[in-house]
C-alpha cells in the first residue's frame, strides 16, 4: 500500500495523509477528525484504511508532500562496495552512521537549495528509505524486519567539500533542504524483497546511477539491528541504507550539481522523487 501526505492545490499550507491507489489518492482514516500527521499514524500501529466513503482524488490535483517528518534521520555510509571505491575507501566492517536533521527534509518537487559561499560540490546519492514501524531495542537481526513499517525513496544531498574538510558530516549532509524524502511510503508487505529493487538516478535527463539494492554490503536486518543496540529506533524513524556508484565525485573529472539541474530518483515499487536545484 502506498500511503502520502498531500494538500489540495487550493489549500496548500493544510495536509493530510492518504492512501494512493492507480491515479487516485483516498483520504486515510486516522480516526481523528483532522490533525494526524503520517508521523502519528505509524505511532499508533494501526492498520491503514480509507475513510469511510471517501471520494479519491486524481493525483494531479495535489500536491504530494514529504511524506513524514522523522524524529531521527540515520545515514548508512559505504554500503555498496563500488561506491566505496569510487570514492576511495574500503567497505566498513559494520555499518557506517551518520546523523542527519529532520530540518533538512523536503518532498518532491520541492528545490534543494546552496549557497556557493558555503559549498561547491553538492552531490546527489539515490537510495532506499527504511521507515521504521515499532520501537527497536537491542533487537536481534533475526527479528528486526518485524520493526520496519515500510520503503521510501530519498536522496541524500552532499557537499563535498564540508564533508572532505569539516572532519564530520554535519553540515555536509545536513544543511536544509538536502534531505529529499518520497513521493510516498510503501508498506513493508507490499515490497517483497527490498534487497531486488531497482534503483535510478538522473540529472537532466542522464541516467547516473543505476543498481540493486541487492548490492548491499549490510542489509536491512543487520543495519536496523546494529542501530539499535547504539540506541532506539522509534517510530517513523528514518534509515538511508546507503547509495551505489555514479555519485558526482566519482565522475573523472568530477560533476557536481549546478544552478537549474534536476534530480529524479526512482526505485521500482516506490516510485519517483524529482527535485530541481538552486543556488541562492
Amino acid at each position: 500500500m502506498k500511503l502520502v501526505t498531500y494538500a489540495h492545490r487550493n489549500t496548500p499550507d493544510q495536509t493530510q495523509i492518504g492512501i494512493w491507489q492507480g491515479n487516485l489518492v483516498y483520504p486515510m482514516d486516522t480516526g481523528q477528525a483532522t490533525g494526524q500527521t503520517m508521523l502519528d499514524f505509524i505511532a499508533s500501529g494501526a492498520a491503514p484504511l480509507i475513510a469511510a466513503g471517501a471520494e479519491g482524488m486524481p493525483i494531479d490535483t495535489v500536491t504530494l508532500r514529504a511524506p513524514l517528518l522523522p524524529r531521527k534521520l540515520l545515514g548508512i555510509g559505504r554500503n555498496y562496495a563500488d561506491h566505496a571505491a569510487e570514492m576511495g575507501n574500503d567497505v566498513p566492517a559494520e555499518p557506517l552512521l551518520f546523523a542527519m536533521f529532520s530540518t533538512s527534509v523536503i518532498g518532491p518537487g520541492d528545490t534543494i537549495t546552496w549557497s556557493e559561499s558555503i559549498t561547491q560540490q553538492v552531490d546527489w546519492e539515490g537510495e532506499l528509505v527504511v521507515i521504521i514501524g515499532k520501537e527497536a531495542r537491542n533487537v536481534p537481526v533475526e527479528s528486526a524486519m518485524a520493526h520496519v513499517f515500510g520503503y521510501t525513496v530519498g536522496d541524500d544531498v552532499s557537499a563535498r567539500d564540508l564533508q572532505d574538510n569539516d572532519g564530520q558530516w554535519a553540515r555536509a549532509k545536513g544543511m536544509d533542504t538536502f534531505c529529499p524524502l518520497g513521493p510516498c511510503i510503501v508498506t513493508r508487505d507490499d515490497i517483497a524483497d527490498p534487497h531486488n529493487l531497482q534503483l535510478t538516478t538522473t540529472v537532466n535527463g542522464e541516467t547516473v546511477q543505476q543498481a540493486s539494492t541487492s548490492l548491499m554490503m549490510h542489509r536491512i536486518p543487520q543495519i536496523v539491528a546494529h542501530c539499535s543496540r547504539a540506541f532506539t529506533l522509534q517510530p517513523g524513524d528514518a534509515i538511508f541504507t546507503g547509495t551505489p556508484a555514479g555519485v558526482g565525485k566519482g565522475f573523472k573529472p568530477p560533476r557536481f550539481l549546478k544552478n537549474g539541474d534536476t534530480v529524479r530518483v526512482t526505485i521500482d515499487g516506490i516510485g519517483t522523487l524529482e527535485n530541481p536545484c538552486q543556488v541562492v
